[in-house]
């Protein structure tokens, strides 16, 4: 069964504290958790309040629809990020079959 695992690299220019970091950070990981049912988590500890580094994984039966989906996902990463002040400098994702 297929396995999609994607790494997102966020810089956060408007980021002065590290509350602000978090506030994008946890606001991107519910919107894309919520709204396409994957798995969100953060995988960098927070080294820079204006950067963060974001880790998702979905599974399916099918390379076609998952192949859909981080497309989909990707569009949403950087729609989201804009609306939150943010940007994603690198998305990268890959199949990992089990």
């Amino acid at each position: 069964m297929p396995i999609a695992a994607m790494t997102i690299e966020l810089r956060i220019e408007h980021a002065q504290s590290l509350k602000d970091r978090r506030q994008v950070v946890r606001s991107l990981k519910e919107k894309l958790s919520h709204g396409f049912n994957i798995s969100v988590a953060e995988l960098d500890e927070a080294i820079t309040w204006q950067s963060a580094t974001l880790g998702i994984a979905a599974i399916s039966a099918s390379r076609d629809y998952l192949s859909g989906l981080m497309r989909q996902i990707e569009d949403a990463v950087h729609r989201i990020a804009n609306d939150l002040g943010a940007n994603a400098v690198d998305i990268w994702w890959d199949f990992l079959d089990g």
